[in-house]
């Protein structure tokens, strides 16, 4: 079956949309990546998804955003048929992330209830009527009916990606939020360990928009760190957030290191180009820190296979590697899989899971009392 994924994550950078041809077999699927195509957000549209995220806002303005993402989202699908010459008729199915604007995993006290809650907007009915594909959405709100934190939810498709009898890996995603997934050598998928290690990219594209005034929205290549001075006393503040003292599973956001925490080190009054590097360095310190955390308790973890636009970023991968000399870092590019295509993949792949009836989620990665079906359901006639 031929399945096209969509993405758009905390970096808020553009649509992602991936197309693969999935088959069923024993013990899993086969995944075969056919194209791949990124459609950048306008400009306008960005401020918007911003100020709409973990902000206090208006009624109107969320549900216009989420009716103008479906056709954002649509408009994308269709540009990327076009330009990587594939037959809209071809692809069966759609599975669609959505624009995450709030994501609160644990519960919280509210109106004398304790609730979890997330929002992801782009509405999916707009979506499959505009392209005539069978769109699945909203995968994390079941999750977190189940008393899971509904998220990370890729770990599943790490497994089917990048498991291997002999050799132990990390599969490691720098988006706007850096997650790993632990894959021990000969894994089941009851034995992956995966959680969010906090900032990726997040904390310095803010510093970057802010430096520039908006003119650019990330530090191509890591340029902008490597000129500035890592301020190794902000640093060790930063590190000590409470978030990076809990145990998995957990997982984090802009509620966590959005604008508030960006907003915090620009207060410093500490010259821009060290404030980006401080934080590129407290991107690559966490990663680093979490994962051998985590590893030192697996045998046989010879390799980090990492996607993600931070895989661009190659001082923060400098430092990953400096900072992890026995494993081997590399990027999905070398398996098979384009670095920024992975999580567009991974949702054509829950999509495929949920029309074959089977549970997307990995209760040891998100929490969740039992494995859960995944997705909402837009079908057309």
């Amino acid at each position: 079956m031929r399945v096209a994924g969509i993405m758009s994550g905390t970096s808020i950078d553009g649509i992602d949309v991936a197309v693969v041809d999935i088959r069923g077999k024993t013990g899993g699927v086969r995944i075969r990546p056919i194209a791949f195509h990124s459609v950048p957000y306008p400009k306008a549209v960005r401020e918007a998804i911003l100020a709409v995220s973990n902000a206090m806002t208006h009624t109107a303005t969320i549900s216009r955003l989420n009716f103008l993402l479906g056709e954002l989202y649509a408009g994308a699908v269709l540009e990327t048929c076009r330009v990587r010459n594939i037959p809209l008729n071809s692809i069966s199915l759609l599975g669609m992330h959505g624009q995450t604007i709030f994501h609160e995993g644990a519960p919280v006290e509210y109106l004398g209830h304790r609730v979890a809650s997330t929002l992801q907007i782009g509405e999916a009915a707009v979506v499959a009527e505009r392209t005539g594909l069978w769109t699945i959405s909203n995968f994390r709100e079941r999750d977190m009916a189940a008393g899971g934190k509904g998220a990370p939810l890729v770990p599943y498709v790490d497994y089917l990606l990048f498991r291997n009898r002999r050799c132990g890996r990390v599969a490691l995603n720098i988006g706007g939020i850096a997650n790993i997934t632990v894959i021990p050598a000969a894994a089941q998928p009851h034995d992956l360990i995966a959680f969010d290690t906090g900032p990726g990219n997040m904390v310095i594209d803010a510093l970057v928009a802010h430096m520039t005034r908006g003119r650019q929205r990330f530090d191509r290549n890591g340029r902008i760190a490597r000129k500035g001075k890592v301020h190794t006393r902000l640093l060790d503040s930063m590190l000590r957030d409470p978030y990076f003292a809990f145990d998995p599973p957990k997982t984090a956001g802009r509620e966590q290191f959005g604008r508030e925490f960006s907003n915090g080190l620009i207060a410093t009054g500490l010259p821009i180009e060290d404030l980006i590097a401080t934080a590129s360095e407290l991107t690559a310190r966490s990663i680093a820190q979490a994962l051998l955390a985590t590893v030192e308790k697996e045998d046989c973890i010879r390799e980090v296979i990492a996607s993600g636009g931070g895989v661009h970023n190659l001082q923060v991968m400098r430092r990953l590697r400096e900072l992890l000399p026995d494993l081997s870092v590399k990027t999905s590019e070398e398996y098979g899989i384009h670095p920024d295509a992975k999580e567009a993949i991974a949702f054509a792949v829950l999509a495929y899971e949920f029309i074959q009836g089977h549970p997307g989620d990995l209760p040891s990665a998100t929490g969740a009392r039992h494995p859960v079906l995944l997705g909402k359901s837009s079908p057309v006639c």
